[in-house]
């Protein structure tokens, strides 16, 4: 399997997000056709950096790992899949790095978010759906429905495909689900995802058994059987570091949006 250059790769996840107006620059047309056709690195590296959710991470990464570049494709991989690019991000420089950016806005809630990555957070997209955004809180707190539905939807997820015809495909993944005060990985289920739009997408041609990666509603790559093991090795360890938490993470928004 070929793997995309870092640009084109961290383009793939960060659309999903983008096309429903969450995060990044407001034509998310644009990095959709550039990041299909794979030709101008410039112009995904530009947008790649209007991501103010995801941008900072891949520096924080690529400075630890002593890599230039934080669109190299190793350093995409960490921040959307996981490798162990993540473990040369010591704990203490991760909350210093998480205090920076949202410590003035969650306020005395930031402190769940700093013990977190004590507990085995790393600089994850993962982590940061579960441990900076709020919906881990308000599902605790009693809100129903909505906070859930995100969580499980906006983190980094693996599925198998079962079928696909046009730009829709059929897979079976596992949802989250909240049992007692933790968030872990429920039931199998069948769902319908996208990995294009009017043939422009970035998956290609699929099959029965492929595995792939799902952000939102889409297919972002198909993924390896290693990389398939290290993201779900990655999920499960940043749902220990919240759910280790022994209070619930923040209640009030950081930044309901990003990537």
């Amino acid at each position: 399997m070929q793997v995309p250059a870092g640009p084109f790769a961290f383009a793939r996840f960060a659309y999903p997000p983008n096309s429903l107006g969450y995060c990044g620059p407001a034509d998310p047309a644009a990095l959709l056709g550039a990041a299909a056709e794979g030709k101008d690195l410039r112009a995904v590296s530009s947008l790649a950096a209007r991501f103010d959710g995801a941008w900072p991470y891949l520096q924080l990464i690529s400075s630890c790992s002593g890599i230039e570049d934080p669109l190299d494709s190793r350093v995409v991989d960490a921040y959307w899949i996981g490798n162990s690019l993540l473990e040369r991000v010591p704990p203490a420089t991760l909350v210093a790095h998480l205090d920076d950016r949202f410590e003035r806005r969650a306020g005395r809630d930031f402190s769940p978010v700093a013990h977190a990555a004590l507990l085995g957070g790393a600089a994850h997209h993962n982590f940061h759906v579960f441990a900076v955004y709020p919906w881990l809180g308000l599902l605790r707190a009693g809100m129903e429905g909505a906070p859930l539905t995100v969580l499980d939807r906006c983190r980094i997820r693996w599925g198998t495909v079962l079928s696909a015809e046009g730009d829709t495909v059929t897979v079976r993944d596992r949802s989250l689900v909240l049992r007692g005060r933790l968030v872990v990985e429920g039931p199998e289920r069948v769902e319908q995802v996208r990995r294009s739009v009017d043939g422009i997408g970035f998956a290609g041609d699929l099959a029965a058994g492929d595995a792939v990666a799902l952000h939102w509603d889409w297919v972002c790559q198909r993924l390896t059987s290693d990389a398939s093991r290290r993201l779900e090795a990655w999920t499960t360890r940043m749902l220990r570091a919240v759910n280790a938490l022994p209070a619930p993470g923040p209640a009030v928004a950081c930044d309901a949006r990003g990537s």
